[in-house]
């Protein structure tokens, strides 16, 4: 295939994952659906996205070298890159919930995952990594149900003149935050590489309050609490690797990568009855900022040989040191939407996986031995507690395939996700999950200078 028709491949790729960020509407909308409503406690559900080929193998993969991955958890690897690489995904998920009682709720939602690019400045020396995806995701729903003792008057003869009245409270939150990462990965010698990174955190995140009343003539009433946040903070990693360790031609690599605490400034903004028959009404406008923790990650990768790859990884963040300002005082200390720390505890995650590719590196191997086959497991402690004294923890199983084009270096990888979080103990919720996500990952050698003969 000429330079030419690859590339044009290249940039309709580009073009298609620019179409659909322009269809999925504002930044701050960037869920479509309903999810946890776990989401409804902190920041949100954080995400966490390195590749598609980490994702499959329980979500690590910190300290894994590759040439076709835009492997965004350690900008130290950045510096491994020989192709020009633009990577896309988007992922569907769909939630039962239960509480153990009541009937189990059905909730879907999608969201894209990612949108990577890379290029190397010097071969498999000096690489530039950039990122955008989603940090957390606010997207719950949940109805409450009661009935309003009212005055009548004049009162009937066959009643006390009170009467009771249903009503319906309903709580929506949507929103989150994003993540614009951007930065450098250098090899300083054969073994060892460094990589650093500016991180920009953005996004609004807004919960609503609908109070309705039926049919009956009182009028319903909306409240908004929206908060819009900015900062910038920063990631460092490095890497190691080490070759012929525990046998001939095997790999060993340690990798490990650190974001910085980051401090978001931004407003909150209560409003009264919006989307309600009466007008909206500013009830108060505030300044403050929210203070993130710094979040490690350490992995180790083993390579026996070309064919098989493994993988064990960890994560750590100490949420129970989260502040902020915006709870100082006022209306705004008792309905905060981002939170408290009493109900905010320290969060770690483990994972393990393996990665088989029956050809290794025989690029004239028939197409199925050169498909990646993918499996992987994770457990985390969550950051939430939603009672302020009950832990909980998600356990999944990941898996995937990576299927080979005929553009070397460019592959389609289709990836799935199954697990529980949370309990039904103490009034509390488990979530049963299933997720399916679909990535195209181009690559292609750009800025070769031509030689003449």
């Amino acid at each position: 295939m000429s330079l030419f028709s690859s590339r044009g491949v290249v940039w309709s790729g580009v073009l298609v994952v620019l179409l659909f960020l322009g269809s999925a509407g504002p930044v701050h909308a960037q869920s479509n659906g309903d999810g946890s409503i776990y989401s409804r406690f902190g920041l949100g559900t954080l995400q966490d996205f390195s590749s598609s080929q980490s994702q499959a193998m329980g979500g690590g993969a910190y300290a894994l070298r590759s040439l076709n991955y835009n492997a965004m958890g350690n900008p130290a690897l950045w510096s491994d890159q020989i192709f020009t690489r633009l990577s896309a995904g988007v992922g569907v998920q769909r939630i039962a919930a239960s509480d153990g009682g009541n009937p189990t709720s059905y909730l879907s939602s999608g969201q894209i995952e990612a949108v990577q690019f890379s290029f190397p400045l010097y071969d498999q020396t000096l690489g530039v990594g950039l990122s955008f995806q989603p940090y957390t995701q606010r997207n719950f729903r949940t109805r409450k149900n009661g009935r309003l003792d009212l005055q009548v008057s004049p009162p009937s003869s066959s009643d006390d003149g009170v009467a009771e009245v249903p009503y319906d409270v309903n709580f929506r939150g949507t929103g989150g935050l994003h993540r614009f990462r951007g930065g450098l990965g250098y090899r300083v010698t054969d073994f060892l590489r460094v990589g650093a990174s500016a991180d920009v955190v953005f996004g609004i995140m807004e919960s609503k309050r609908s109070t309705e009343f039926g049919n009956v003539p009182i009028r319903d009433v909306t409240t908004s609490d929206r908060v819009r946040l900015v900062g910038v903070g920063g990631t460092v990693g490095a890497h190691l690797a080490l070759n012929n360790v525990f046998q001939s031609d095997d790999a060993f690599s340690v990798g490990g990568a650190v974001m910085l605490p980051t401090t978001l400034n931004g407003t909150r903004v209560l409003t009264l009855a919006e989307g309600s028959p009466i007008a909206s009404d500013t009830l108060s406008s505030v300044d403050g900022d929210v203070s993130l923790p710094w979040r490690s990650r350490f992995g180790v990768a083993y390579q026996p040989n070309a064919r098989w790859t493994f993988t064990a990884d960890g994560l750590y963040e100490p949420w129970s040191t989260f502040t902020t300002t915006f709870q100082q005082g006022g209306t705004f200390a008792r309905s905060f939407p981002v939170g408290g720390t009493g109900t905010l505890t320290d969060r770690w995650r483990a994972s393990v996986g393996t990665e088989v590719m029956p050809a290794g590196t025989d690029q004239l191997a028939g197409y199925l031995a050169r498909v990646a086959y993918r499996l992987g497991a994770y457990v985390e402690r969550m950051y939430v507690r939603p009672n302020g004294t009950t832990d909980l923890d998600t356990y999944a199983v990941t898996g995937g395939v990576s299927l080979p084009t005929s553009l070397s270096g460019t592959r389609i990888d289709l990836n799935l996700t199954a697990g529980t979080r949370g309990t039904t103990s103490g009034s509390l919720v488990k979530d049963t999950f299933y997720g399916v996500s679909l990535h195209v990952n181009f690559g292609e050698r750009w800025f070769q200078e031509r030689k003449l003969r």
